[in-house]
């Protein structure tokens, strides 16, 4: 169960079946993280890329805040099927775009096709630290991260990630989330 923070939909809860193995991120942290993007960007007209999309949370929340252009990526067919049903149900079908597929081959399969404002990834808490180094590789060397955008990384607080494109980490608990900035113009292809 979660519910929506903010918005149209501010308040309303959603029950994924009792069955599904997820992890929202909690309220705490996902109001503490909005309010830092509602600061930097009009969340309607910007675009937003969300990895690992789980049961949806992060994508609703952008949805219900008016973020007209969301893409998630989900492997769990049972987890796209209910976010299809879930933005279906709350009339946000036009604004998210569900896609299925392992989200390190998604990224290497889309890579340089289109930029987003903001990236959210919420691996699964038990991802290797080295393929969250793949992660950041892929996101930021083939722009996914628009120049004036963000790349954010949900992980569990005892991982301290290390790069150069780091510009903050917020810790909420035992979650943090890590933002990282797009990789200079002239040094893209590096």
């Amino acid at each position: 169960m979660f519910r929506i923070i903010s918005g149209k939909w501010k308040a309303k809860k959603i029950a994924a079946p009792k069955n599904f193995d997820v992890r929202p991120t909690t309220d705490f942290a996902k109001e503490a993280l909005f309010s830092i993007l509602e600061n930097k960007y009009d969340m309607q007209s910007i675009s937003v890329l969300d990895l690992f999309a789980g049961i949806g949370s992060i994508t609703f929340e952008f949805a219900s805040r008016g973020c007209q252009d969301i893409t998630s990526v989900e492997l769990n067919p049972k987890h796209t099927s209910f976010i299809n049903s879930t933005a279906s149900e709350l009339d946000m079908s036009l604004q998210v775009n569900v896609q299925r597929g392992d989200v390190f081959d998604w990224l290497k399969k889309f890579r340089n096709k289109k930029s987003f404002e903001i990236v959210f990834s919420d691996a699964p808490f038990e991802m290797e630290e080295k393929k969250y180094y793949e992660l950041l590789s892929l996101v930021l060397n083939n722009k996914f991260v628009k120049q004036n955008g963000v790349l954010i990384v949900e992980h569990q607080s005892r991982m301290k990630l290390e790069h150069p494109n780091l510009t903050d980490t917020r810790k909420y608990g035992n979650v943090s989330f890590s933002f990282f900035e797009a990789n200079k113009e002239d040094n893209q292809d590096i």
